[in-house]
């Protein structure tokens, strides 16, 4: 079996996501037979630097022999078991371990498959607290400027990236937008801190004014990873868990991506120092094995829904799926990592070792950007540096740096005109200055006019 074998049986019987099909045309499909560590290894035995962690989901590299062995025990004693009625040891166990590693006040969890079924879970919880409360009148949104927080409908509703979300806009709710305090956008001479604080006036004016009909407040806490890697001072975040408790507002943390130790700590919100109402939980919580994402909220939230059954208050919520034990078994495996050894402290050699390799990127006459964020770093390509300008977006500039990188054992999957490194944390330096080297040469041949 070859890659050309197994690419042509996949383009007669599958529908890939976020992919305009007709690219494969001209675009080789990569067909992947193996993974180790980093590494994945196609048909032909091409080997590529997972620099993106296969969506963000990958903390401790393919095939991780300690969470495979934690699955495959739990495979041998319960694959699965419905969670309304029953339950299990190992969705137990991860419960009170994450309610444990959390920031403080997070006492319930409630599971799903994936992040945007948990924002679902969170927004749903949220309307119906307040309506649970006698403040029916609650039913919107704020969100961020550039913010993504999925794609099922609700999800994508209170995000606003419009190439995810312009398409469906009549089926979606209709949300607040508040613009983000994406320090990009800073003036010269002006620090993240006051930047931010500037931002934050608007969704301060936006609470006051309209404060009896929202629900709650969405975020990205630190990064707006599908927004481009944009990224934001940690202040932002305490101002607002203020102001959301000024004017009785809910706060959701949407930690999928930036969770588990992606931003420098185990969760985003610990940098602020606060304890959002709801913190969705998704990607890396398995370590890239199975699906699997968790709401945790407060004891608050959960007494609103705790009541006779004839009162129709309860959390109805459900899919098929919930708790899985196979997926729990990979989350416990992924847990169990991070106590085993100091993860955060070698993550943050690697972020050195990953600001250094691309500090030249600065120079260079197209990038108008390098920002960091512990393990996420992304560099962002411009036609015109001093001004800004950005290239046209049919242009896909960045796809000519994802070519150049399968070409060189490097799987970068630019957004946009935004070329990022995410990777697993099991990336030794070596690797890190390979993915740079690519990189740089990558976007010198994008930006070659």
């Amino acid at each position: 079996m070859n890659n050309a074998e197994i690419a042509a049986r996949d383009l007669n019987a599958l529908w890939h996501p976020c992919t305009q099909m007709k690219d494969h045309e001209q675009l080789p499909l990569i067909p992947i037979r193996r993974g180790t560590g980093v590494w994945l290894e196609d048909f032909d035995g091409n080997r590529y630097i997972d620099a993106i962690s296969s969506w963000w989901v990958n903390l401790f590299g393919h095939a991780n022999p300690h969470i495979s062995r934690r699955v495959n025990r739990q495979m041998q004693e319960l694959e699965h078991v419905i969670l309304a009625g029953f339950t299990h040891e190992a969705v137990v166990t991860l419960s009170e371990k994450l309610i444990a590693l959390t920031p403080v006040g997070l006492t319930r969890c409630f599971y799903a498959e994936n992040g945007s079924s948990a924002v679902e879970v969170a927004l749903k919880m949220s309307f119906h607290y307040w309506k649970n409360q006698g403040h029916s009148g609650k039913c919107e949104f704020v969100n961020l400027s550039n913010s993504y927080h999925g794609e099922t409908l609700g999800a994508l509703s209170v995000g606003d990236v419009e190439l995810y979300k312009h398409t469906y806009e009549p089926l979606l709710l209709k949300t607040r937008t508040v613009a983000a305090p994406d320090d990009y956008y800073r003036e010269p001479g002006e620090t993240r801190q006051d930047y931010a604080a500037r931002r934050f006036a608007e969704m301060e004016a936006t609470l006051e004014r309209h404060g009896e009909r929202i629900c709650a407040v969405i975020v990205e806490p630190l990064v707006q990873c599908a927004g481009y890697m944009r990224m934001h001072h940690p202040e932002y975040l305490s101002w607002l868990r203020a102001a959301c408790d000024r004017y009785q507002v809910h706060l959701i943390a949407d930690e999928c991506a930036v969770g588990f130790g992606r931003t420098g700590t185990l969760f985003a919100c610990e940098q602020a120092g606060i304890t959002p109402d709801f913190m969705c939980l998704a990607k890396g919580l398995t370590g890239g094995f199975l699906p699997l994402s968790a709401v945790l909220t407060n004891d608050d939230v959960y007494g609103a829904f705790y009541d006779d059954y004839e009162s129709l208050r309860g959390f109805l919520h459900s899919h098929s799926y919930t708790g899985n034990p196979l997926a729990c078994a990979a989350a416990l495996g992924t847990l169990e990592l991070f106590e085993q050894s100091d993860v955060l402290g070698r993550n943050r050699r690697l972020a050195r070792a990953m600001a250094d390799a691309t500090a030249h990127f600065r120079d260079h006459p197209h990038v108008a950007d390098v920002r960091q964020c512990g393990m996420i770093l992304a560099i962002e390509m411009v036609k015109d540096k001093h001004t800004r300008e950005s290239y046209p977006w049919r242009e896909r500039r960045g796809l000519t740096v994802y070519r150049h990188g399968l070409e060189n054992q490097a799987l970068l999957r630019p957004l946009g005109n935004v070329v990022y490194f995410m990777p697993p944390y099991v990336i030794n330096e070596q690797q890190i200055n390979h993915l740079a080297d690519v990189a740089w040469r990558g976007i010198q041949l994008a930006t070659k006019d």
